[in-house]
């Protein structure tokens, strides 16, 4: 049953989504002590149906394993209806494999439940800036871009490789987007996770982690590219650096 708290939060409201009762509460709390409102829920199918029929939210905290829905099924069934708000995966797993997993899903990041709060709150802070920062009106901007064969549709963030439309999220789209403006040009993992997460975070593996992230996300996108063209080979890796969109004229 959804635990729903009514106040309004100038911080943002933030989805707890754990099949663990006094996790889930202890953490819940901790948000309202911050200024957050929220709403929690012991399984990842009400808090699918939550997020398809009801009230939006800005940020979701979501438990990795569940029983019935997984954690990863729960991102895979939001980002296929098209739901980009941010999600932090929740897990007592250290193994790679599964940040991976979750990060090509489209997560924004992965936290260890054994962190303390104020690292999970630094967190949640610092994505919210970040994504928040990026929804902001760009009046500079066209709303369609023109590059070679890529059309890029601001206004509906919508890419469009050789006529087919390739299926991006928000934050891929918003990658992609930068890739264009730079292209020709090397651009760092950094900048690249910059727009990920807003200007400053830091990964928890620190240089490493933040690498793994960007490696995540370009991985997924250039396979979306691939799926509509397999001959597609525009993003070109600088190893140790970071990434370029190669101009038609570059071989």
């Amino acid at each position: 049953m959804s635990q729903a708290n009514l106040h309004l939060s100038a911080r943002g409201h933030v989805l707890v989504v754990d099949d663990d009762e006094l996790f889930r509460e202890s953490v819940s709390t901790n948000l309202l002590d911050a200024g957050y409102s929220t709403d929690a829920f012991p399984d990842g199918a009400s808090a699918v149906s939550h997020l398809l029929t009801g009230p939006n939210a800005d940020l979701v905290l979501l438990d990795w394993k569940m029983p019935g829905m997984t954690g990863i099924e729960v991102l895979n069934r939001l980002r296929t209806e098209k739901v980009d708000i941010p999600i932090i995966f929740l897990t007592v797993l250290s193994d790679q494999i599964y940040e991976e997993a979750g990060l090509l899903g489209g997560a924004v990041d992965f936290v260890e439940k054994s962190r303390s709060f104020s690292i999970l709150l630094r967190r949640i802070e610092l994505i919210l800036s970040g994504h928040k920062g990026r929804e902001q009106p760009q009046p500079e901007r066209k709303d369609v871009v023109v590059h070679d064969d890529l059309t890029l549709r601001h206004d509906s963030c919508r890419a469009i490789w050789k006529q087919q439309n390739v299926q991006l999220t928000l934050t891929e789209f918003n990658i992609v987007a930068y890739l264009i403006e730079n292209s020709g040009r090397d651009v760092s993992y950094r900048e690249i996770y910059d727009i990920v997460h807003g200007e400053g975070f830091m990964a928890g593996d620190g240089e490493i982690g933040y690498r793994t992230n960007v490696r995540a996300f370009i991985k997924r996108i250039r396979q979306k590219f691939r799926d509509v063209d397999t001959g597609f080979t525009y993003i070109r890796n600088y190893p140790g650096f970071g990434y370029r969109w190669r101009d038609g004229s570059e071989q």
